[in-house]
């Protein structure tokens, strides 16, 4: 399986919370960033490390697939 057919297979549902979660962090953490006002160092340090943190965890969760010939609805909460 290439890297093409990977990301255009079905995800689950774990790893679509964790890809959502990434891209929240990566977002709030940028937004900190590109603040206006002047905040302290450690605040922008941080702020760096969970840029990366949620780029990482949304790329790997986003190359995770299902197990060939598992339904996608086993991942589900919502039941049969």
């Amino acid at each position: 399986m290439n890297v093409i057919q990977r990301m255009q297979a079905p995800t689950p549902k774990f790893f679509k919370t964790l890809r959502a979660v990434g891209l929240a962090l990566a977002a709030a953490s940028g937004a900190l960033l590109a603040a206006p006002v002047a905040l302290p160092a450690a605040i922008i340090t941080i702020a760096g490390y969970l840029t990366v943190a949620g780029t990482v965890a949304t790329a790997v969760a986003q190359t995770a697939v299902a197990k060939d010939g598992d339904d996608e609805s086993e991942y589900d909460d919502d039941g049969p």
